[in-house]
């Protein structure tokens, strides 16, 4: 049976609630994967996809990045609450290893040497910005998410293995960033792939996208490809 349970914690000052989901039957602790929303925060889409995870036989944690789980509501309350972020990368990644440090501390339930994160849009630049910390993160996933490279930010060692699924036509991550990208891990000698999805745009796991002003369109067959992908990729880093 999967339960869920809100987990509290703090940064800077901010409370943070994030959402677990995991399969009581299990004896012994489990592989935790951290679930990064898109920008309009820990909503029934990251809430949902932890409890996939669950099922999955992992407990999934949808984590709170803006605080008190607040949601953009319009494409205005989104850029609010997600750019301070973008403009201090610092900052993004200080949330996010106090979301990883939230999962890890449920030591009766979570394995915190088999532990990874997946991201959407927003949410793939922040696991992307948690692996750059040198976090001790099997694997990092990031869907149609911004690939950019922080700078001025303290970095280290890469530990995670990287998974990029993107969108060819996504107008927010053009294929010069997705090279500049590739030159970036390779430097840094992470253990990195790209998986590039044609005819394919940004938002193409959301069945709700459709936004050509922003290039926001779901893909039926990318969503589908790409969770595939995941779900091996999953299992690679955690279970085998």
């Amino acid at each position: 049976m999967i339960v869920t349970k809100e987990i509290e914690y703090q940064d800077d000052g901010v409370s943070c609630r994030g959402y677990l989901a995991y399969d009581e039957r299990n004896q012994q602790p489990m592989p935790g994967v951290m679930v990064a929303p898109d920008w309009g925060g820990r909503g029934e889409a990251a809430c949902a996809k932890a409890r996939q995870l669950a099922e999955m036989g992992y407990a999934g944690f949808a984590i709170d990045m803006y605080g008190n789980a607040q949601l953009g509501h319009d494409k205005v309350q989104r850029r609010a609450l997600m750019t301070p972020f973008i403009q201090d990368r610092a900052r993004l990644a200080a949330r996010m290893k106090a979301a990883f440090e939230a999962l890890t501390s449920q030591s009766s339930l979570i394995d915190a040497k088999k532990t990874a994160a997946i991201g959407y849009c927003f949410g793939g630049l922040c696991v992307l910005d948690l692996a750059r910390t040198g976090a001790d993160i099997r694997g990092a996933v990031s869907f149609h998410g911004l690939l950019s490279e922080p700078r001025g930010v303290p970095q280290a060692a890469i530990r995670a293995k990287l998974l990029v699924l993107h969108g060819y036509d996504d107008p927010l991550v053009p294929p010069e960033q997705v090279t500049q990208f590739a030159a970036e891990m390779t430097m840094k000698k992470a253990d990195w792939q790209v998986h590039i999805y044609g005819l394919t745009a940004h938002s193409f796991t959301d069945p709700k996208a459709n936004d050509d002003e922003m290039g926001l369109h779901y893909n039926k067959t990318a969503d589908s490809r790409s969770w595939t992908t995941t779900s091996q990729f999953l299992k690679e880093i955690l279970v085998l």
